[in-house]
């Protein structure tokens, strides 16, 4: 997994600006509306809710905010009607892209989904044209400078735990998990007090794809911006190497 530094990227969208914190705390309060309506407030007995706590306090949430949010989706947990949607295709050159939503009108969301591959001189293609590409995977990435805890040490501790995989970059590190031990993996690490920059179950690409053409660059950031903007989208993945 070396080579691609995914803290960078990730530390890059959180510190983008307020607008963008904000739209984070949006997304992972929808999140924690639908995980309690599926499973119940109590995160020791709902895998999903834990999962989505974890999520929050990668990204800084404040527990009291956490707390209202169960609490609040708690009561209205009836009235809860988001609906996750995927959706699939293609930027210039042939990147692929997933597109994760979170929305109460789908409709609006994958018009503006495929608004955005437009816009972005890509286009929408069916369930499945491209997630063969990906895999399912439990992801933590831990910022380097606020582990106290050796590599090694670090690395055997995630491996006891259940990890698949464990590597180093320059500014962090990243533990890889099937999606079915994540939850053990990530509480272990909880536990001993590591930090982590996300806490999440994502699509990783297979392999990644290098772009030479600066306006091919040009089209698929722009795209991938208009994705990110949208207040359903939860999460975009795809295969081009940064």
């Amino acid at each position: 997994m070396s080579g691609h530094s995914k803290f960078a990227n990730i530390k890059h969208k959180k510190e983008k600006n307020d607008a963008a914190k904000g739209k984070i705390f949006t997304i992972i309060g929808r999140e924690i509306a639908v995980a309690v309506k599926e499973g119940g407030p109590d995160p020791s007995n709902n895998f999903k809710l834990a999962t989505v706590i974890a999520k929050a306090k990668a990204n800084n949430m404040p527990n009291d905010t956490i707390e209202r949010g169960i609490k609040k989706a708690s009561g209205d947990a009836g009235n809860v009607n988001y609906e996750y949607c995927t959706y699939e295709g293609y930027g210039p050159a042939g990147i692929a892209i997933i597109v994760n939503t979170l929305t109460d009108n789908k409709n609006r969301t994958a018009a503006n989904v495929r608004s955005a591959f437009t816009k972005g001189s890509g286009n929408m293609g069916t369930p499945g044209c491209v997630s063969f590409m990906f895999d399912e995977k439990g992801q933590i990435i831990i910022d380097r400078q606020e582990c106290d805890m050796a590599a090694d040490d670090l690395m055997m501790m995630a491996l006891d735990a259940g990890a698949e995989d464990f590597s180093e970059e320059e500014d962090s590190f990243e533990i890889i998990t099937d999606p079915a031990d994540f939850d053990k993996v990530r509480e272990t690490l909880e536990k001993e007090g590591i930090a982590m920059a996300s806490a999440d179950v994502v699509m990783l690409p297979q392999n990644y794809v290098e772009l030479s053409n600066e306006d091919d660059v040009k089209k698929l950031e722009r795209l991938l911006e208009l994705l990110e903007d949208d207040d359903d989208v939860q999460a975009v993945y795809h295969n081009w190497n940064e």
